[in-house]
């Protein structure tokens, strides 16, 4: 198992290195930039964009630096938007951002100063991007954990009495409320939420937005649990709903596959229950492909499953964040969350490897290609 681990870890370094060269390349590629995107809040051409600026005595990190904008009407710019700003002034924005130097270059000071977790600072706001990162992962850590329990603790005994009862009017019935919540989209199901249970129309039972109230600091502990949980409950529904479909349908076939095999019929034939033969033979081999979509579910809801939920519930977190970084070019904080979203999602799959074998240990890696 110690080389599996090994040749697995080592794997890691040419995936990384390939999800960050295609990141960068598309990057490159794309239109606009945090230039340009800079000199359209300095010009007022760009009323959409949700960084904040302040174009009067400091640079885009709000630091100490250029005051005005220097005007220049007959110096041309590959910037659209740029006309009327000196060409210095451009030089020394691009020199700020680092677009000075050429793509390889920066690609490379890149990769080292990841390599040390060191990820800089971001373009727009005045804090580094770890910062960042850590202030918004509560939220998205809260969002996704407990989507991904209550899924998992709801779905597989669902599953397994699925399994059981199949072709019953219980199975079918169940089978029809689930594909019609995986149907509906989460957002759909948080609007309806908010409209009918958080003040939109009819009575205001859960708060509407943030995590914990204003006051939770005042609260006495058991106070501070309780609010923490009375705010979940509207985003867990509208994320939970649509996330039990595959994890039920996934225990119910892999039970029923277990349950016709012949070790079952001769554990029957012994006398065993009902109950020890599910639980004690067939509960073990039935799991294992359940197991292995754990932490695929759980990045899933983590990383990118709450974006609409975290803007329709105003809920801070990293979703959101990636997507407020893309729509600014805040490059730094785009390719920061991206290679430790990566790097958490390998290491998280060889985990769900290791898993494997502590939930049935005749399975051994070492004798497999990895």
């Amino acid at each position: 198992m110690t080389a599996y681990i090994l040749r697995r870890i080592l794997l890691i370094i040419p995936t990384m290195l390939g999800i960050m060269l295609v990141t960068f390349v598309i990057v490159q590629f794309a239109p606009g930039g945090p230039v340009e995107r800079l000199i359209a809040q300095l010009t007022g051409t760009d009323p959409g964009a949700t960084a904040q600026f302040s174009g009067g005595g400091g640079d885009f990190t709000g630091r100490p630096g250029q005051g005005g904008i220097p005007g220049d009407v007959s110096a041309p710019s590959k910037y659209r938007g740029a006309q009327g700003l000196d060409p210095e002034f451009i030089k020394s924005l691009e020199k700020q951002f680092g677009f000075d130097k050429p793509a390889y270059e920066r690609f490379g000071m890149m990769l080292w100063n990841y390599l040390r977790f060191d990820f800089g600072e971001s373009y727009f706001r005045d804090t580094s991007v770890l910062h960042l990162i850590a202030e918004k992962m509560p939220v998205s850590i809260s969002l996704g954990l407990w989507m991904t329990l209550l899924s998992y603790a709801i779905s597989i005994p669902l599953g397994i009495r699925k399994a059981v009862t199949e072709g019953s009017r219980f199975d079918v019935w169940t089978s029809t409320v689930i594909v019609i919540g995986y149907a509906i989209p989460g957002f759909l199901i948080a609007v309806f939420l908010i409209v009918l249970l958080a003040g939109g129309s009819f009575v205001q039972i859960f708060p509407l937005r943030g995590l914990i109230s204003e006051n939770w600091h005042e609260l006495p502990w058991y106070s501070k649990i309780l609010d923490y949980f009375w705010h979940l409950v509207l985003p867990m529904i509208a994320m939970t709903l649509s996330a039990f479909a595959t994890t039920t349908f996934l225990t119910k076939n892999s039970f029923l596959e277990e349950i016709r095999k012949q070790y079952v019929t001769t554990a029957r034939a012994k006398g065993l229950t009902e109950h020890q033969v599910l639980y004690g033979h067939v509960f073990r081999n039935a799991m294992l492909i359940v197991i292995a979509g754990f932490p695929g579910a759980f990045i899933g809801a983590f990383f990118a499953g709450s974006l609409l939920i975290e803007t329709i519930f105003t809920l801070d977190g990293l979703g959101l964040l990636g997507f407020e970084s893309v729509v600014n070019r805040d490059y730094p904080v785009v390719f920061a969350t991206v290679y430790i979203f990566s790097l958490l999602g390998l290491v998280i799959n060889l985990i769900s490897d290791l898993t494997y074998t502590w939930v049935d240990p005749r399975i051994d890696f070492e004798t497999r290609e990895v």
